[in-house]
């Protein structure tokens, strides 16, 4: 009985040993690789490839994402999103266009998002303290430093995700293009853009006071005769000749007898006054 005991914990361990080494092989990541053309990466859009790229750059500048490389045919940017105080999250988005060679200008357009996953990471600093027989002794300081450290990186392979992008990339497509593919406008509502506000009706005016009459315009002065055109000479005006005064004529002087005398005439002649001797 004493002997059985043990065979039975050997034969335990065994089949646990052999259900982990079967739970430890996992079919490799590339297994799940199918390389088929499901239409989650990319899509076609009657255009040139400029004209493709060129939209979705607007596509993503409208989203917040910061462009790091704008050329004709690749665009890159950028996003960040903070979840918590001590994760970090970035989507780096990148679109390549292609031109398809055909007559109607069409290209491809293929789309691949990653997502990198930071940690917040501290390091305790140490510092190094010379001792004359020991030499040099690392002795640990309390300080440490806070830095953010890459611990995952995903390729995005969400379709709903992707859909929702090139739906994105329509709206930014040359409106002449739109029409000669006949693609119908989308509401901006449904793809995130903001909606415009209706403008505020005006207020009504106010009567304007009434406005002082403007001074008449001064009369234009006549147009001068054109050079080709004969000048007549002004008529001659009359000599000016000075009005003379005529000198009044002079009144006739009216004399007035002497008033008559009371006195009574003289009794003896009155003598000759004699000559003034020359």
């Amino acid at each position: 009985m004493f002997k059985s005991i043990p065979m039975r914990v050997a034969g335990l361990a065994l089949l646990l040993a052999a259900v982990a080494g079967c739970s430890s092989k996992k079919a490799p990541i590339y297994e799940h690789e199918n390389f088929d053309d499901s239409g989650t990466f990319s899509r076609n859009y009657p255009v040139t490839d400029a004209q493709t790229c060129e939209a979705a750059r607007r596509a993503l500048l409208s989203q917040g994402y910061i462009i790091t490389s704008a050329d004709p045919k690749l665009v890159s940017g950028h996003k960040s999103f903070q979840q918590t105080g001590e994760t970090h999250m970035e989507i780096s988005f990148s679109v390549v266009c292609a031109d398809d060679g055909s007559e109607g200008h069409h290209a491809t357009m293929f789309a691949n998002a990653l997502q990198d996953r930071y940690a917040l990471k501290k390091t305790n600093n140490s510092a190094s303290v010379g001792v004359g027989v020991l030499g040099s002794v690392s002795m640990p300081i309390g300080s440490s430093d806070d830095s953010m450290v890459k611990v995952a990186s995903e390729t995005v392979s969400s379709a709903k995700f992707y859909e929702r992008f090139f739906a994105l990339v329509e709206l930014f497509l040359p409106p002449e293009a739109k029409k000669a593919a006949h693609i119908p406008e989308k509401p901006k509502t449904d793809l995130g853009m903001p909606e415009a506000k209706a403008a505020p009706a005006p207020l009504a005016p106010t009567p304007a006071p009434a406005a002082e009459p403007a001074p008449a315009p001064a009369a234009e002065p006549a147009p001068a005769p054109a050079a080709s055109e004969p000048v007549a000479p002004p008529p001659e005006t009359a000599p000016i000749t000075p009005a003379e005064n005529p000198e009044p004529a002079p009144s006739p002087e009216t004399v007035t007898p002497p008033p008559q005398s009371s006195l009574p005439p003289p009794s003896e002649p009155i003598s000759a006054m004699p000559a003034a001797s020359q």
